[in-house]
């Protein structure tokens, strides 16, 4: 498009300079308004680094361009940005993950492509605005039969934080001057109900596994309350039997990737923890040891010493889909069908707070970064103890009294 300058333009007294030119399209002659100002000098050539504003209307590009003076002398003025929201995210996602754990990395990266390319990667980073985010929000939970995609609050969420953050770090930058996503509102998100065995499931689900392969692993789950990914990446080097401790430093973790390859990555709030689980316990993997031990002498070369725990017949880690196919027919066999592997895990927490044990010494063998997470997520089994602590005083004051 051939532009040409208008020297009769007028400047702006300290505005810096403003000057008239026009633009043509399609033959068509179209004025406007530029102010030029100087942010800087290259360090390579020493020349000005100029940048410019525009408006329909001289004072249109004078407000512009005093807005821009002003964030020049108190130190908050961004260069403008001409990369869209796509490039930006293509660009985090590529060179700002390196410390995420490979599957929340390929969590990010489905929730880019998916999400929020498809529906904000056209608009310039630096046009962004919160407006355009929370509609963009809300078509994501509105229903299908209203034009939405019908996402629950919880992967809203998910996509909120994955945005979130990329933008954050454009921030850090300097490519932009706020986060527009901070003033935006989320749908309200009610929590999942618990679903943990009793202890007449407990019993069944026991009695359903005798002589099932996988036996001591969901045994060994249900009584430590360790999370899967914990349980799968457990070395025999973290368990100590003098002392009738494990160590939980690490975690095998599944890759989203072709060929579903599996890690060890850090624990999910990167805090190893020990824990004393019950004598019990202990003793289920000295039987479990020399069993493992027995089959790998049987292998001999064809045993794979992967040092873990819990592996399959030739020394390989076990594989997440192999229990959850194992798991659903057993648990769907005592009647609890809706009952998830994670379940176990809750299982053994509302185990341990209702024998007494006190919040603190749950929330650290679970593993939870506060002991207010934990009254949080199991904040109904305390009440539970509140009550039945309530009936013993109760009895123990008529016992006094002598009623």
């Amino acid at each position: 498009m051939p532009r040409k300058k208008k020297t009769d333009g007028k400047a702006a007294n300290g505005m810096g300079n403003i000057r008239q030119k026009t633009v043509t399209r399609n033959g068509k002659e179209y004025p406007y308004w530029e102010g030029r100002y100087t942010v800087g000098f290259d360090p390579g050539s020493g020349k000005q680094i100029q940048r410019s504003v525009t408006g329909k209307t001289q004072k249109e590009a004078a407000q512009k361009l005093k807005a821009a003076l002003a964030a020049l002398d108190t130190g908050t003025y961004t260069a403008p940005c001409k990369m869209t929201v796509g490039s930006w995210m293509d660009i985090w996602d590529t060179d700002y993950l390196g410390g995420v754990k490979p599957y929340t990395v390929a969590d990010y990266t489905a929730n880019i492509k998916n999400h929020i390319k498809p529906a904000l990667g056209a608009v310039k980073l630096e046009a962004l605005n919160t407006h355009t985010i929370q509609g963009f929000y809300n078509n994501l939970v509105k229903p299908p039969e209203e034009g939405g995609k019908g996402l629950s609050p919880k992967t809203l969420r998910n996509i909120h934080s994955v945005l979130h953050r990329a933008l954050q770090q454009a921030v850090s930058i300097g490519y932009i001057r706020s986060n527009p996503t901070d003033a935006c509102i989320l749908p309200r998100m009610e929590k999942p109900e618990i679903k943990p065995l009793d202890e007449k499931q407990m019993k069944a689900f026991l009695a359903a596994i005798k002589g099932h392969p996988l036996e001591t692993f969901f045994t060994f789950t249900m009584f430590t309350g360790l999370r899967k990914g914990e349980v799968l990446g457990l070395r025999w080097d973290c368990v100590d039997f003098k002392r009738g401790t494990i160590l939980v430093d690490k975690q095998l973790q599944r890759e989203k990737k072709k060929g579903d390859t599996y890690v060890f990555v850090p624990l999910k709030n990167d805090k190893s923890r020990t824990i004393t689980p019950a004598a019990w316990v202990m003793q289920l993997l000295k039987h479990h040891r020399p069993v493992q031990a027995e089959q790998r002498l049987k292998l001999g070369p064809m045993w794979e010493d992967s040092g873990l725990v819990f592996t399959t017949e030739t020394g390989r880690h076990l594989d997440i889909h192999t229990i959850q196919r194992a798991f659903k027919p057993i648990v769907a066999s005592i009647g609890c069908a809706k009952t998830r592997f994670h379940d176990l895990r809750h299982s053994y927490a509302v185990t341990s707070i209702l024998s007494g044990d006190d919040i603190k010494t749950v929330q650290a063998n679970l593993g939870h970064a506060t002991a207010a997470f934990t009254l949080d997520v199991y904040g109904h089994v305390t009440g539970q103890m509140k009550q039945e602590s309530a009936r013993r005083m109760d009895s123990y004051i008529k016992n006094v009294l002598g009623q």
